[in-house]
């Protein structure tokens, strides 16, 4: 079989297109949201004073739209905002979201409390990872706060053993076997 390949060159005062490279529609939108979330509401807010502050998924989308967001994209606009990622950034605990159970829908608004209005505000260790300091809430009372949420988690299956001491027992019988 013979294969006949050439090379043409554009005919002079012709020019060639290149081909468009695919755009990723997605990339980066939810940056796009807690930008616009942050600089439209949270900031703002802060410069004001307030402990609290709402944000409508209807609002954040109307702001998005001239921006060129795609529309009716409500998950990714709810989950950004959500997201640990925005609350620790910001210094923000979610006090509670109105609308469907799924919490994404053009019905859903979000009730922030900013840290350090009562609560825990954020700050780096050399680590970078985000700790709870101050706002009135000593470090003791931060993790009987955080490890309260652990109470009762291992229940059934200390019950399972006979109690905790039972447990302790198995746990320690599986080290000494593992020395011997």
């Amino acid at each position: 079989m013979n294969c006949f390949c050439a090379i043409f060159e554009p005919a002079e005062g012709i020019q060639m297109q290149e081909t468009p490279k695919p755009v990723k529609t997605n990339y980066g939108l939810s940056d796009q949201v807690r930008s616009m979330a942050l600089n439209k509401y949270v900031q703002p807010a802060i410069r004001a004073g307030k402990t609290r502050i709402s944000v409508a998924a209807r609002d954040l989308m109307d702001d998005l739209r001239p921006h060129g967001f795609p529309d009716k994209n409500w998950h990714q606009i709810c989950s950004a905002i959500q997201a640990e990622k925005f609350l620790r950034a910001n210094g923000l605990e979610i006090e509670g979201v109105d609308g469907p159970p799924s919490k994404t829908s053009s019905t859903v608004v979000v009730h922030y409390r900013i840290a350090g209005s009562g609560g825990a505000s954020f700050e780096k260790t050399p680590s970078g990872q985000g700790v709870a300091v101050g706002g009135g809430e000593t470090p003791e009372e931060w993790a009987h706060r955080m490890t309260g949420k652990l109470s009762g988690l291992l229940k059934e299956e200390f019950a399972a053993f006979g109690g905790g001491e039972a447990f302790l027992r198995w746990v320690r019988s599986e080290d000494e076997e593992d020395e011997a």
